[in-house]
């Protein structure tokens, strides 16, 4: 097949867990036959508009700021975005040149065939609505989260519009749990049209063989973090619905009971809530904070130098780091209270347990979970090795490949 692929975030310019997998899923979608046009956001000019990365045809339209001309016409939610509205501006920018080049450059002009196009989440609905407009193209709608789930209810009008407009005119929805998918339809979102394919990781690129003793000792000694301690890891943007407040408020609970750990938290977002929080609790001497881009290298020295990794999240209808540290043979504890993918993943009893369920809003039930896992390291390394076979078996990006593939070859 042919398949257009619009995504707002691709390589080099990856902001979160989209870019990870619109990176790993193109890529695999040309490995396995397909070949893959995708068009992403240009946010520096520097970067070509149009070249081939690892087979890959990238598009990346230069975009222009007409974010003072907006709120001369725009409808009054977004006034209400204030600075936030050039953000807005990029998106418009980015589906409408998108799908201008796909239909007119690439389709009229250079007479390519595609088979199926996929747009994923609000921020490529546009070119996904404008396409289905001017072709007969199969178009897949991937929504990896919901306004309403991110913004715990609230959130844009126009943003919640964009994704209703998206669902009823696209030909297929692809989510990325059960958990998400009963969530979009009692939302009101037609069941028929609902696939599920869960998200996965490279259990190559993240395996425990390949790590270095001393490129792991080396993290531990950086972070002040001795021999014998305990040393656990939060990976994610520091937003509310990652539940990292809840989490460090656990945290006198867990050095009440192991007062020798640190907690090390890699990410970027309320940096100031963080360390307030911290110093609030008198425990900033045992929490440790990297408030910048760690690359995947480093991530994954980090996930190979802790003991548990903890993703107490409130809202994530997957969640990829926590395969990442399963992948690593890492015992995770991670949120299983609504509409949060991480249950699916993790087996939390049985000879398969690989971790263990929290509530990611129960500062107590975290610290529970933790100090769990920190009570028997030689079951806490069973988990993990329990983690990484599960990963093998369900979670690896060519089974999301094929099982991606084949929803779209039954559009064709």
């Amino acid at each position: 097949m042919r398949i257009g692929f619009f995504v707002y975030e691709y390589p080099p310019q990856i902001v979160g867990g989209l870019g990870t997998y619109a990176e790993y899923i193109t890529h695999e979608y040309v490995d396995i036959g397909h070949d893959v046009s995708v068009f992403t956001l240009n946010y520096n000019s520097g970067l070509k508009t149009r070249e081939i990365l690892k087979g890959v045809e990238v598009h990346r339209p230069l975009i222009a700021d007409a974010s003072n001309i907006w709120p001369f016409f725009v409808v009054d939610d977004l006034k209400k975005w204030g600075t936030n509205i050039k953000f807005f501006n990029d998106i418009f920018m980015y589906n409408v040149l998108s799908a201008t080049k796909f239909i007119n450059a690439l389709i009229k002009k250079e007479k390519y065939k595609f088979d199926v196009v996929c747009v994923h989440d609000w921020l490529s609905s546009i070119s996904g609505l404008i396409i289905k407009n001017e072709s007969k193209i199969p178009v897949v709608f991937h929504v990896h989260s919901t306004e309403w789930g991110r913004a715990g209810g609230q959130g844009s009008e126009v943003v919640s519009h964009l994704e209703w407009a998206m669902a009823q005119n696209s030909n297929r929805i692809i989510t990325v749990s059960y958990v998400m998918q009963e969530d979009l339809v009692k939302h009101g979102w037609s069941p028929s049209k609902i696939n599920v394919v869960w998200n996965g990781v490279d259990p190559d690129t993240y395996d425990p063989k390949t790590v270095k003793k001393e490129d792991v000792d080396a993290i531990r000694e950086k972070y002040g973090i001795p021999n014998g301690w305990n040393m656990l890891l939060f990976v994610g943007r520091l937003t509310w619905v990652k539940g990292v407040g809840n989490l460090l408020q656990a945290m006198p609970l867990v050095l009440k009971e192991y007062p020798n750990t640190k907690l090390v938290i890699l990410g970027k977002g309320d940096e100031h809530g963080i360390i307030e929080t911290a110093e609030r609790l008198n425990i900033k001497d045992k929490i440790v904070y990297r408030f910048d881009f760690v690359s995947e290298k480093e991530r994954i020295l980090h996930y190979a130098a802790s003991d548990v990794c903890i993703f107490p999240s409130t809202y994530e209808p997957f969640g990829i780091v926590s395969l990442e540290a399963m992948a690593m043979e890492k015992p995770v504890v991670v949120g299983a209270r609504g509409v949060v993918g991480f249950k699916e993943q993790v087996i939390s009893r049985g000879t398969d347990q690989n971790g263990v369920h929290i509530n990611g809003e129960d500062p107590a039930d975290i610290a529970w979970g933790i100090n769990l896992t920190l009570s028997d390291p030689e079951k806490a390394k069973n988990w993990g090795a329990n983690g990484r076979r599960r990963v093998l078996e369900y979670f690896t990006w060519r089974k999301v490949a094929e099982q991606t593939s084949k929803i779209y070859e039954s559009l064709l």
